[in-house]
């Protein structure tokens, strides 16, 4: 009786170990299945991008080209690759071209913080082209701004721009916003205004 006995609790037990495994195996394929649709990735261009002031530059991608974005905000100093940020405005992102860069996409950003009064300006330098058959380099500058109502982005200013050598610097354009943060359509230009050194 006692080897009956043992024969039985040992198969007792081996059926029970058998029910918890294949229940913890049932619980792990649930996991697994539902892992993608817990959190689900968002769309980029669904993303409000952070700050009030947003200016952007891109030209083209996979291009050995080192374009600098500088921008000046009323009554600071120029942010751009050597002074990254300053009480307005922060540069997010210097693109060297393809050194350091996976993805192969061109593009600088600055945001700002707040939209103090007065006149901003924005500038490109080609600081560097690994060849010369790929000059001149064609840069697009698009500025939007958020609004406070709503927080959504609205592109008030897009421009292009030719950049013919290393070293060139030129102003895409000069803007003024008034107290409430508004663009003043009247005020946009392209004067030349050295930003690099000054920065």
């Amino acid at each position: 009786m006692d080897e009956f006995d043992d024969i039985h609790a040992s198969q007792d037990g081996t059926v029970f170990r058998d029910v918890i495994m294949l229940a913890l195996m049932g619980f792990m394929v649930i996991v697994v299945i539902l892992l993608p649709h817990l959190n689900p990735p968002e769309n980029a261009a669904d993303i409000d991008p952070p700050g009030n002031l947003i200016v952007e530059v891109r030209w083209p991608d996979g291009l050995d080209a080192d374009v600098d974005l500088w921008v000046k905000a009323p009554g600071e100093r120029p942010i751009g690759y050597s002074n990254q940020s300053g009480r307005v405005f922060n540069l997010l992102r210097d693109d060297l071209g393809k050194k350091d860069d996976s993805t192969g996409l061109n593009y600088e950003i600055a945001f700002s913080r707040g939209t103090p009064r007065g006149e901003y300006t924005v500038n490109l330098h080609l600081y560097n082209n690994q060849r010369a058959s790929d000059l001149p380099v064609s840069a697009t500058v698009a500025v939007k701004m958020k609004r406070p109502s709503d927080g959504k982005t609205t592109e008030i200013l897009i421009r292009e721009a030719v950049l013919r050598h290393v070293d060139e610097e030129t102003t895409v354009a000069r803007f003024t916003l008034d107290e409430n943060g508004r663009l003043l359509p009247d005020s946009i230009n392209d004067l030349p205004r050295k930003l690099r050194r000054m920065g």
